[in-house]
């Protein structure tokens, strides 16, 4: 048996990472998969903050259809995060750049491998209390409401730590 020669058999946690991380074509995949996604999570999120502003400043009610448009921004967002987790721990420009005590004198590479990631933790955790509120709250414009500012607090936060010359560029 060829366990020796794959370490995802030893339960070491970063062994596995570090198996997958030789993997280039699974690396330029998630790289793909999160920025392609990316387009559709900021999408998603900027439709959403204006319908749920719509929603609060007209009055309307709050039904199931606005919590399931809500939600889709939700998942989306979370998808995201879930991929650059895991982008996190395979990329030399993550986990291993921050580790290894070079990325705290570049710019660059600590937006990669410390700003980005906390600063989109914290988004994705504003917006799952934006809706999980929305859920909880009974008058319909406060759930509009949380839904907007929350979404929109995330939102911004999220802009601000794209690596936007690498994404774009």
């Amino acid at each position: 048996m060829e366990s020796h020669k794959n370490p995802t058999h030893k339960g070491n946690f970063f062994a596995v990472f570090s198996y997958f991380r030789k993997k280039k074509t699974m690396y330029i995949g998630l790289q793909h998969a999160h920025s392609g996604l990316a387009y559709l999570a900021l999408l998603a999120l900027i439709g959403v903050i204006f319908y749920a502003l719509y929603g609060a400043l007209t009055g309307k009610g709050f039904t199931e259809k606005d919590r399931k448009i809500a939600m889709v921004a939700f998942i989306l967002a979370h998808i995201q995060l879930l991929i650059g987790l895991i982008l996190y721990f395979v990329s030399p420009k993550g986990y291993s750049l921050l580790a290894s005590g070079s990325a705290m004198g570049d710019a660059a590479a600590r937006l990669t491998a410390l700003e980005h990631p906390v600063i989109n933790i914290i988004a994705i955790v504003l917006i799952s209390v934006g809706y999980i509120r929305a859920k909880k709250l009974t008058v319909d414009t406060a759930r509009f409401r949380s839904i907007y500012m929350f979404y929109a607090i995330g939102l911004v936060l999220i802009l601000s730590r794209i690596p936007w010359t690498s994404w774009l560029g």
